[in-house]
């Protein structure tokens, strides 16, 4: 980002993305505040990775000579990010929270509570913007691996006016040198994994906690046969190979009966029942705008993705009569799971227009 001097609120998170993203807007000679955003563990209390995260950020800041300030939205993301998580958990489903932690703490409550009083809001994500016609897009990052356009398909065309992506533009090797070369603290930092904000919880264990275990049967789909048990259908998701615990695999499960708490497996790398070529999206959201206007759509060609991935799918996208939204996919898609998103771009899969959530 070149032009005029800006007030910019940096999200910073210790990671060497952010600390970069903050290098690049203070060599573009902007006046930049740093925060970082703070939420207890699952029993309420901080953590370790945290502290060690704060400490990181108040060397970065140091080293820049900037502001800096740590703000908690504790209760605002364990009573919308995760109580959302659990409940589409419970129903059988698979959550995509970090899809809605970008939507509702980083660019809702944050942006509402502090944000709001800077000319725009800065983020480590691998993703950018672009301006056509007098409207904002959001646009996919330079680097197809790292690009995180999918966890950011469900903010509101508010919320991307305010936002920028400093290192959208340069591949993660890039970004690397750069810390490097710069000797900042977190050079050589690993990349964080995990749920957003919950840094190394163990994801089942998490689970565990809150909606316990109860055995049931892993069931053969072809032939009927129980080959083994599981502790709960809500730790499994369609598409999942790993953690099931049978012999003579590759097993994946290909369907969930929540009713029975049964889990339905097929074999084979190849198995044809971890395969579909149609999505049905409910609740579809355009971030800037629907770029096919207000008409019904009808078979517009697009790229889409179903999951983290950085393989783009091309296929056709048409509006129900009840609002919902079709995606027939050119090619076969592995672990079409009801609960996530399917994300929808244009053909270039340059623009991500929007997301919308799969159903059965």
């Amino acid at each position: 980002m070149t032009g005029e001097k800006k007030r910019i609120a940096a999200l910073i998170s210790g990671g060497v993305d952010s600390a970069v993203a903050v290098h690049r807007l203070v060599e573009q000679g902007h006046d930049v505040t740093l925060f970082y955003i703070r939420i207890a563990g699952d029993n309420g209390e901080g953590d370790c990775a945290a502290e060690e995260d704060i400490e990181m950020c108040s060397l970065i800041a140091h080293r820049y000579k900037l502001p800096f300030e740590v703000v908690t939205l504790t209760d605002e993301y364990w009573e919308n990010v995760m109580e959302y998580a659990l409940r589409t958990v419970q129903a059988g489903l698979t959550p995509n929270p970090d899809i809605m932690c970008n939507k509702i703490i980083k660019f809702g409550y944050f942006e509402r509570r502090w944000g709001k009083d800077f000319d725009l809001t800065a983020t480590g994500h691998y993703a950018g913007t672009e301006i056509i016609n007098g409207e904002k897009w959001l646009t996919t990052a330079v680097d197809p691996v790292k690009d995180q356009t999918d966890f950011l398909a469900q903010i509101s065309y508010e919320q991307l006016k305010h936002i920028i992506f400093p290192i959208g533009d340069i591949p993660k090797s890039e970004v690397r040198k750069i810390a490097e070369t710069t000797r900042m603290p977190n050079a050589f930092r690993k990349d964080s994994q995990g749920i957003c904000f919950l840094g190394k919880i163990n994801y089942n264990d998490f689970i565990r906690r809150h909606l316990g275990q109860k055995k049931g049967a892993i069931v053969e789909l072809e032939t009927g046969k129980k080959l083994g048990e599981h502790n709960g259908y809500w730790f499994h998701t369609i598409g999942q190979r790993k953690g099931l615990g049978l012999s003579g695999g590759p097993w994946y499960v290909v369907r969930k009966n929540v009713a029975d708490n049964v889990i339905y497996v097929s074999n084979g790398y190849e198995t044809e029942k971890q395969y579909g070529r149609q999505l049905r999206l409910t609740e579809m959201h355009f971030i800037t705008r629907n770029p096919w206007g207000d008409d019904q759509v009808n078979c517009k060609p697009i790229m889409f993705k179903n999951r983290h991935t950085p393989h783009f799918i091309s296929g056709t996208l048409t509006q129900l009569e009840d609002g919902d939204f079709i995606i027939d996919s050119d090619e076969k898609v592995q672990g079409i799971a009801p609960g996530q998103f399917g994300i929808i771009y244009d053909l270039s899969a340059h623009i991500c227009y929007g997301s919308g959530i799969i159903t059965l």
